[in-house]
């Protein structure tokens, strides 16, 4: 089983930006798609975007223009680029295979984005 590290997560001016990584104990080649989810305080937690194998992407429509998902199979690491920050993207950040697997949930990063 992989073994997921997010990190990356910060208190940020909206507006701002942040670069979140997550690092895989293993093959995130051999996985195929990746994907970073949220979970803000009393929210389920949400898709918020995704890339396969050969780095196709696709986003959540609130994060469409501003978040940036990529991944470095050589490094299994996949890396997610936050621009024009929001107090609404404030949340615990988790990168997990899509679609996600129960055991492969990590602690997360958290982001808060506040002036």
């Amino acid at each position: 089983q992989v073994q997921l590290v997010e990190s990356g997560g910060d208190l940020v001016q909206p507006g701002g930006s942040l670069r979140l990584s997550c690092a895989a104990s293993g093959s995130i080649f051999s996985i195929g798609t990746m994907g970073w989810y949220r979970q803000a305080p009393g929210k389920q937690r949400e898709l918020v975007a995704r890339i396969t194998r050969g780095g196709s992407t696709n986003y959540a429509d609130f994060v469409k223009g501003r978040f940036t998902i990529s991944r470095d199979n050589a490094k299994n690491t996949v890396y997610l680029q936050m621009n024009s920050l929001k107090p609404e993207d404030t949340a615990v950040y988790y990168c997990n295979t899509y679609p996600s697997r129960s055991a492969s949930w990590g602690q997360g990063t958290q982001v808060t984005v506040s002036s």
